[in-house]
């Protein structure tokens, strides 16, 4: 679709994930037009790597697990050829919509960093081959039902005071989802410098089997357990939690994430990341 708008296209394969971003790194490095991600959340993550704060525009050729990104974009999801079509249009067009991303640990991120339940989640759910999409996630859920506790937080918000608390989780979301479809950070945008804090409180097995349903409407926020924080920065500690961005571990708390507004220029977006 790309060649067939008139682009010249170069395939850069790696061995492996750090080798693949070495190599579109040099792509980037090297003057490309564009750097297109086909595959899932974690193909887009780490294109992310290689584009954020550079003048070259991202593509996503959304045909991975989750999608979750694609999704909240407007982008086609699972149809490579309509993404190519939408993304060489922009290309010739406005040349992609500045979006913000969230940068934890040196790493940026597109969709929600994880902690607590839902990265226990996200690891189960990463080490499951079988089934795909949203029904691994949804079985990872209650697996890990079993272990539910609380996890003993310490959370700072922008730069205000520390504070101590009880979670089931927190997600701190640059857009609104994860997970294939789980919205929850559901009213988070990209292009307006702030992430959605989602924390759970804790909360019994039963209570998060009756909530869990909402999270793929967004109608959990209203929960009595559930607040919502807008901020630019947090800094997250908890023993024994393990954060997840766009489903990748990136490593054990304490961690801070802050927004880098207007980080990646991504083409073809119909909407704002996040968006309604």
């Amino acid at each position: 679709a790309l060649r067939a708008a008139g682009f010249s296209v170069r395939t850069v394969l790696g061995a492996d994930a750090p080798d693949a971003l070495r190599r579109a790194r040099e792509a980037v490095a090297g003057g490309t037009g564009a750097l297109i991600a086909v595959g899932g959340d974690g193909m887009t993550s780490l294109a992310l790597q290689a584009v954020a704060g550079t003048p070259v525009p991202l593509g996503v050729v959304a045909v991975g697990t989750g999608n979750d990104f694609a999704r909240a974009a407007g982008l086609p999801v699972r149809d490579p050829a309509a993404a190519g079509r939408l993304i060489a249009a922009s290309l010739k067009g406005d040349g992609g919509r500045p979006v913000d991303l969230g940068l934890a640990g040196g790493t940026y991120f597109a969709t929600v960093l994880a902690s607590g339940f839902d990265s226990r989640v996200n690891d189960r759910g990463n080490r499951m081959r079988f089934p795909a999409g949203r029904l691994r996630y949804d079985l990872a859920v209650i697996a890990e039902l079993a272990a539910l506790r609380p996890v003993p937080y310490r959370i700072r918000l922008d730069d205000g005071p520390e504070l101590e608390t009880e979670a089931t989780l927190v997600a701190v979301g640059n857009s609104s989802s994860y997970g294939g479809g789980m919205r929850i950070c559901a009213e988070a945008r990209t292009d307006d410098g702030l992430f959605d804090v989602t924390v759970v409180g804790p909360c019994s097995r039963t209570t998060l089997l009756k909530v869990f349903p909402k999270v793929y409407r967004g109608t959990h926020l209203g929960h009595p357990a559930v607040t919502v924080h807008r901020v630019a920065k947090i800094a997250l500690s908890a023993p024994g939690v393990t954060a997840y961005a766009d489903g990748e571990p990136l490593g054990p708390l304490p961690l801070t994430a802050e927004t880098v507004p207007g980080a990646v220029r991504l083409l073809g977006a119909a909407r704002p990341p996040g968006a309604a």
